[in-house]
């Protein structure tokens, strides 16, 4: 049953933390202790995801409860509208005392800045690794010391500050581990003798696919740089060789930060049973999207694919969530608003397109969805083009519909439309597109009137490759 108090609410959200790189994932290449804590004392979703891998955007998303043809923030480009319904707006106004640290990344200035917080301090845009700098309604500040350390510290002194007679959310948004993977003082000596195990798709030659595989800008041996590895470039005999160095440099740091992410989640976790508030707290852990590990031979995101649209997330409750949960039904990051009202006895606005999880989190069997949308409007940025699909348990349907849409962000070079189609049961790490086989003529038609249904249902506006299909739906 749920529990009818009001719980005060943690959401620490990571940038490009893959799921792949939590051990309670499965990891191949790391540990996370006190993020696997979280998942052990509560709720791991399976198969949650992101609906636009994007920092900026999946962040509105998460903000707002909606996709991003409705919240406006479809590229990193495009400053943020904070006049809209926002959960922590929401939640301020029932009662919560509410405070955000950490990066932002939705523009600043009036109408832009954070609203719903009764204190904030904000990366300026992506932020500084070292000693950042932070905005807050007071101006500027630049705090010595490693970004993660740093924000965690504001937020245990703003925790301590609270004196209990409210209920409180606290939003610790991470920079990290976003490139260019800068790891803190506290990891740096780890992985120095470890050789990590390359994924078998780190040497794709994406044949069989479409083109927009083919042509993005995410390479790890080819699209890297010094800046990204700290060390000068050697020379090598072969392009295999430059990549698994690079592989092996680039991840190194990455894991490093995300080791950063975990001590300082656990110094969080720590503080709420020290101060005798972990039954009465709902904390959360995801990140903004997912990202690519070596696998298909990229770095970065972007792309629906699942490494890249995948996200971690675990949520831990006491009060109501059976420890050692775990959910394989799709959950979304714009079902976290509805989940936080919800949480908070709140009504959530009719506007908000996700679904709250709080079922999910107590192990019950609900009527759920059964295909989530995606859509990624950035056309060409990192030369990868705008597309939009859906997937379901078994298959992916993407569409590179080729154009920039006249959206803020994207470049106009138009490209020709092309389809992918993936049968994730027989080919789950996604590498041979079936969408021209006829034997999966009639999977290939059947999703394609599913991606023009749900184009239509959450109110999106089909790309002019699908006006002929939508017109006849």
């Amino acid at each position: 049953m749920p529990d009818t108090r009001r719980p005060n609410i943690v959401l620490i959200l990571s940038d490009d933390h893959a799921a792949h790189a939590m051990s309670c994932y499965g990891s191949q290449v790391n540990e996370t202790p006190s993020l696997d804590r979280i998942a052990t004392e509560g709720v791991r979703f399976d198969r949650a995801g992101c609906t636009n891998a994007l920092c900026a955007p999946s962040r509105a998303s998460i903000l707002t409860g909606t996709h991003s043809h409705r919240n406006g923030m479809m590229t990193l480009t495009t400053p943020f509208d904070s006049t809209q319904p926002t959960f922590p707006a929401l939640i301020q106004a029932a009662g919560y005392r509410t405070a955000l640290f950490g990066k932002w990344h939705l523009g600043h200035g009036a109408g832009h800045d954070p609203d719903g917080f009764d204190e904030w301090q904000i990366l300026d845009g992506q932020g500084e690794y070292d000693d950042p700098e932070l905005i807050s309604p007071a101006g500027r500040t630049q705090h010595p010391g490693y970004v993660t350390d740093v924000l965690t510290d504001l937020a245990l002194e703003w925790l301590d500050q609270q004196g209990g007679t409210q209920p409180w959310l606290l939003l610790l948004w991470h920079k990290a581990p976003h490139r260019r993977w800068f790891p803190g003082p506290h990891e740096q000596h780890l992985y120095t003798d470890v050789t990590f195990p390359e994924p078998s798709t780190l040497f794709d030659d994406y044949e069989g696919r479409a083109d927009a595989a083919g042509e993005a800008a995410i390479r790890v041996g080819r699209d890297l740089d010094e800046l990204d590895v700290k060390t000068t470039i050697p020379a090598f005999d072969t392009a295999d060789e430059r990549t698994s160095w690079f592989y092996q440099r680039y991840l190194r740091d990455y894991l490093r930060c995300v080791a950063g992410i975990d001590r300082t989640t656990g110094r969080l976790l720590d503080y709420l049973d020290a101060t005798e508030q972990s039954d009465d707290t709902l904390v959360t852990y995801a990140s903004d999207q997912g990202f690519f590990l070596g696998d298909h031979g990229w770095f970065d995101k972007r792309f629906m694919y699942s490494d890249s649209m995948r996200i971690p997330l675990v949520m831990r409750y006491p009060a109501e969530i059976p420890p050692g949960t775990v959910s394989t039904d799709f959950a979304l990051n714009l079902d976290l608003a509805q989940t936080f009202l919800d949480f908070a006895g709140i009504e959530a606005p009719d506007r908000m397109q996700g679904r709250s999880l709080r079922p999910l989190c107590r192990g019950e069997h609900t009527p759920w969805r059964t295909h989530v949308y995606y859509r990624y409007w950035e056309h060409l940025k990192a030369g990868v083009g705008a597309h939009v699909g859906v997937r379901t348990e078994r298959y992916a349907l993407i569409h590179y519909y080729g154009e920039a849409l006249g959206v803020t962000g994207s470049i106009d070079e138009p490209r020709h439309p092309e389809w992918e189609l993936f049968d994730l049961e027989s080919d789950p790490l996604e590498l041979r597109s079936c969408y021209h086989d006829p034997a999966y003529t009639q999977v290939r038609d059947e999703l394609t009137e599913l991606l023009v249904s749900t184009i239509h249902e959450t109110h999106d506006t089909p790309p002019p490759s699908l006006h002929h299909l939508a017109h006849a739906s």
